[in-house]
């Protein structure tokens, strides 16, 4: 079983530079660790990941969301799907199965919803309690500002250091980003993190 995150850039069209998006974009690719043959940016605007270990799936997500959005004016929507890989090509265009599948249809969904984070596996149950939750922590997550983005990404590439340290990090106060991470309303997203993990595991084990 694997999980695919399939996504597009919101608001591209209003930059006449690809490269605005293109660099965070890549930049956070890279960071995560996975395999160039895993991730395919295409149509420019667009990309597919595979993330192998499933249970990291909505925390990339979430790390994606945070690296776009330090761009104003740039957000992403995102649909994850979980589930089989039948075949796995030289590049993630080739290969295929349940979860390309449902990462994809996902994603049309989101832009008939208006909805810029979902899922898609073969538990329905799960899905449908999940895409509840993300539709509530993407009222945090659409409205993070560029410095409430930019501290999430850092708590991704950053897990172990403390606030006093990414403070320094970004030249600010540990009490900004106190106030930055309270606005981000990171702990609930993170709370959110860890009981997909626990039901996803649940549903696997």
């Amino acid at each position: 079983m694997t999980s695919v995150i399939t996504g597009d850039i919101i608001n591209s069209g209003q930059f006449k530079n690809p490269e605005v998006w293109l660099i965070p974009l890549k930049n956070a690719l890279i960071k995560i660790g996975i395999e160039k043959k895993y991730w395919e940016i295409f149509r420019g605007d667009s990309f597919q990941i595979e993330v192998k270990n499933i249970y990291e799936s909505f925390i990339i997500s979430l790390y994606i969301k945070a690296s776009i959005k330090t761009i104003k004016g740039l957000d992403v929507r995102m649909a994850i799907g979980i589930g089989s890989k039948n075949f796995g090509g030289n590049t993630i265009a080739e290969s295929n199965g349940e979860a390309f599948q449902f990462s994809g249809l996902r994603l049309e969904d989101l832009k008939e919803e208006k909805v810029n984070l979902m899922i898609k596996s073969r538990f329905s149950d799960f899905d449908k309690e999940m895409n509840l939750y993300f539709k509530l922590a993407s009222i945090a997550m659409d409205n993070w500002t560029v410095n409430s983005a930019e501290v999430a990404k850092l708590f991704y590439e950053f897990p172990n250091k403390t606030q006093e340290e990414l403070a320094k990090l970004i030249n600010i106060s540990q009490d900004a980003v106190s106030k930055r991470v309270k606005r981000a309303h990171l702990d609930k997203l993170f709370e959110l993190d860890l009981m997909f993990r626990l039901k996803l595991e649940k549903l696997i084990s």
